[in-house]
Formats: structure tokens, sequence, C-alpha cells
């Protein structure tokens, strides 16, 4: 018989199993659903000595008191995940398989706090720390209502009624389990892993392997044969909001089942495949982080000129940089052919959290683009992809009057509900309601990613609302990055009609 130890995130207790746990049970496996200490019905329990050491004994006690001929499935949620994997590395012998619900990646010296989603509230609970003493052995109030649960994850597919339930059962948070780092002996690398991702919060499995793809150091061990994944369309409770699904997911994880990701190609991974359409070769001037695509043409006077900004997060160690790759380089020199002078840089997005850096680096490439004697600068577009998206946001809300147009290619254009930038400036899907007559061509793809395309959708509707003038070049076979991925007939008609219309828009 399985046994499944399930254990909850912060604020919660065992009560946020209940539905899952039954449907385990009625399939012939236990299911045991853990309190930790100062939570739930223990919130009395709580104080300054209430860490993560707490929460790691909480899980051992309840792994000791299972049968040892029973296989052992420990399946954490949210920040529980941090004292199950804690535990599994000292009992690594007795568990059959990890369960990440919805969870991250726990690493030995790192404390929780690195996990909490909201970057505002992070950044705040960082400083708390530093600070020491009192204050950083105190709690972290629970949500007030419901509201306030989305700080935490998308509440997508929760009831109105468990919400309110949630709200009134929830307990502060020692903050000791969040400040205090996780210490691990390396034993729990041999256990096998599963991760049921949830993709109304922002990550499903299409995602998770394009990330591996890019070559995301921390990513490369999830292709190992051990680890399988598994999705469901639902927000960041899936256990409240999905039961029946969760409880067949953890079934399947506990029998070895479940989707396996593929390592990069390490010889030509996609994003370094050709660019589909030949291209003149136009020398390339490189100037900082910037380089220009500048064409030889007759006549007098400057030209006008477009600035690709690459998507991302993209690692920092990355080789080749994006300025390099035949996706952007092709980009710059068809606009070059085209009498524009074509400019692609490397900004800084390394990170979700490095939003506010990338658009500094934007905004001094189009100094750097505009202050160029051989360009127009009052005849400037720029060109944004995929997670370079968001980065629209300050040209759409405030778009300056040498502005002619601004392209968007399968972009992001609202943060992803798991990336803690629920209250960031960088809300396209907002800043679209200020763009007045600034020109906007969209180019969607038919087989986006569902948790890009929502954002696409939502930009969209508030761009119909407020009158906005948007053009769409849709790519109905097309996947995100469609011009390598998929290099064909349609996508170079796609690349070439996107092209048209912003040079419409420049030239005419």
């Amino acid at each position: 018989m399985t046994a499944f130890i399930l254990v909850s995130g912060v604020f919660t207790g065992g009560y946020v199993w209940e539905q899952t746990a039954a449907r385990l049970t009625a399939a012939g496996a236990e299911a045991h659903a853990v309190t930790l200490g100062g939570l739930g019905e223990h919130r009395a329990a709580a104080g300054p000595a209430t860490d993560l050491e707490t929460h790691i004994a909480d899980v051992l006690a309840a792994i000791d008191a299972v049968g040892a001929e029973q296989d052992l499935v420990l399946v954490g949620h949210d920040y529980g995940i941090h004292p199950v994997v804690g535990a599994a590395d000292r009992r690594a012998e007795r568990v059959r398989r990890i369960v990440h619900v919805d969870a991250g990646m726990p690493m030995d010296g790192v404390p929780a706090l690195a996990a909490v989603p909201d970057q505002a509230l992070r950044e705040e609970l960082t400083r708390l720390a530093e600070q020491g003493g009192e204050a950083a052995a105190g709690l972290l109030p629970a949500p007030a209502c419901a509201a306030e649960w989305q700080r935490w994850g998308s509440t997508a597919g929760v009831t109105d009624e468990a919400l309110e339930r949630l709200t009134r059962l929830a307990a502060p948070q020692p903050l000791g389990t969040l400040f205090q780092p996780l210490r691990l002996t390396g034993a729990v690398a041999a256990v096998p892993t599963s991760a049921v991702l949830c993709s109304g919060n922002g990550a499903g499995i299409e995602l998770v392997q394009n990330l591996v793809n890019m070559g995301q150091p921390a990513l490369q061990a999830l292709v190992d044969p051990r680890v399988s994944f598994f999705e469901i369309a639902t927000g960041h409770w899936p256990m409240l909001s999905s039961p029946v699904e969760l409880a067949g997911a953890l079934l399947a994880a506990a029998a070895g089942e479940g989707r396996r990701l593929t390592a990069p190609d390490s010889e030509l991974p996609a994003y370094l495949r050709p660019f589909p359409l030949e291209v003149p070769e136009v020398p390339r001037e490189r100037r900082g982080s910037v380089d220009l695509y500048v064409p030889e043409v007759a006549g007098d006077g400057p030209l006008p000129a477009v600035l690709f900004v690459h998507g991302g997060p993209v690692p920092a160690d990355a080789v080749p940089t994006p300025r390099d790759w035949p996706m952007y380089t092709g980009y710059a020199r068809l606009a070059a052919g085209q009498a524009v002078v074509g400019a692609v840089l490397d900004h800084r997005l390394h990170d979700i959290t490095d939003y506010p850096r990338a658009a500094r680096d934007v905004a001094a490439a189009v100094e750097l683009l505009r202050a160029d004697p051989r360009v127009d600068p009052d005849r400037i577009a720029l060109w944004f992809f995929s997670g370079g998206g968001l980065l629209t946001a300050p040209w759409l809300g405030t778009p300056p009057a040498w502005l002619r147009c601004l392209a968007a290619t399968y972009p992001v254009l609202a943060p992803l509900p798991n990336w803690g930038l629920g209250r960031s400036p960088f809300r396209p899907v907002d800043a679209v309601r200020e763009a007045g007559g600034l020109p906007i061509v969209l180019t969607r793809v038919g087989l986006e990613m569902a948790e890009i395309a929502t954002t696409v959708e939502e930009f969209l509707a508030s761009a119909e609302e407020c009158g906005a003038d948007v053009e769409i070049v849709d790519v109905p076979d097309g996947h995100h990055g469609f011009e390598t991925s998929d290099p064909g007939d349609e996508s170079c008609a796609a690349i070439q009609r996107a092209l048209r219309s912003v040079l419409g828009h420049l030239l005419g």
C-alpha cells in the first residue's frame, strides 16, 4: 500500500487536503495530512523558536509513524516542499518519491524566503531578516481577506466559500520558517521526484521545457528520467480547486508515471537555428550592448530605425548572447534591406526580478540609436519578443512623439501569477489604455503556451475597450519562437507581413 504524507504551505494546515485525501483513501491508499508547528490547530504553539527545523521534525515524525513495509510518498505544496525535502534528506531510504505541488526547487543553504512569490513582500522580509532580533523572530500576518491570497498565488478555480474558509482558518506564519536556510546532506538527490504544475498560476510543462531548452543551469536536473511532470489547468491551490485531478496526479506519480522533459539539443537548440528568410549581408557595428545594421543607401538625410528587443529571462552566462542569435540578426538585416537601420541590444533580463534594469537598458539603447547621425530620431519603431513583452509597458503608457510604431511578437503582456509582479508597473494589459493612437503590430501564434496566450487575450480585450490601434498578424500553426521552430511558408509570410506593417508606419 502507498502512504502519502501531505504537507501544505504558508498559513495553512492539514485541513486543506481533506478532499484530496478522501479520494486517495477511496483509491486504496493511505493519506496523512500534516499540520506543521505553529499553524492550523497548532497555532497556539507558535513562538520565536518555531523555524524550518521545527517543521522538518514534524514531517520526520509523520514518516516514522508510517509502517516500514509501506511505499512512502511525500507531497509538499508551496512552502511545504521545504520541510518535505529537508525530511526526505534525512530519511532518503524510506521515501519512494517526492511530489512538488506547484512548488519550487529547494536548495541547500537557501531559505524558503527565496521562494516567496511576491517580490515586494520578499524584499520587505529580506530587510527584516537582516535586522535580526525580535522582529525576525516574529510572525507574518495571514491574509485578512480573499484578495490577499493572490500575493501567494492565483486563486483561480477556488470557490468563494473555500476562500472564505481558507481565510478564516489561516494562522500567522512564524518568520523563522522562512528565514532559516535549508540544510541538506545530498542524500535526497537519490529520491525520484514528480511535479504537479498548475498552469493557471503561470507554469505549465511546455513553459518549463522551454526554460530547460534555454540552458537555465538550475533546471538541467529536470531532464533526469526519474523526474516526471503533471499539469492541471487551475490556480495555485489545486487541493481546493481540483481535488479529483490532483489525487489522480498523485496516484500516477506514485506509480512512476508522468511526462518527462527532454534535454536541450546540444548541437543546435531551436533559438540558434537559421533564420527562415534570406537576408542581405549588412555589416554589423557594435556599440557597447547595441549592434547596428546600417544599410548603404543613396540619398541625403538620416534613416528611420527599428530596435529589436529580445525576450527572456536569458541566463547571464548564455553563449552566444541574444544579439548574436540568428533570429534577431535576421530581423535586423531584413529591416536594413528595406533602407531602415536595424538595431539589436543585449539587455539584462536574467531573472524575473530584472525588469526594471532591463527597461533602463532598453531606454539607453533608444537614446544611443536616436543620437546616431545616420538615424532619424523622429522615426523610431520598437519591436519586442516573448518575455520582453512586459517591457512595452513604459512605451505604451507614455508613447513619445518619435515612436512611430510598437511591435510585439508572441509576447507576454501581463506578469504570470507566480512571477510575483502583481503590483509591478510592467503591465502592458493596463498600459495599453494610455497608448492613444500609437500603432501596435502584434504577431500572435496559434500554438502558444496557454499561460502566455491568456495574457495576449487580456491585452486585446483592453485594447478593444479603449480603441487602441492594434493590427494582429496571426500564425495559426506557429509555436512560440516560430521563426526557427516552424520555419515554413506560413512563418515566412508572417515575418514579412509584420515587417511591412512596421515599415509602413515608419516610412509613411
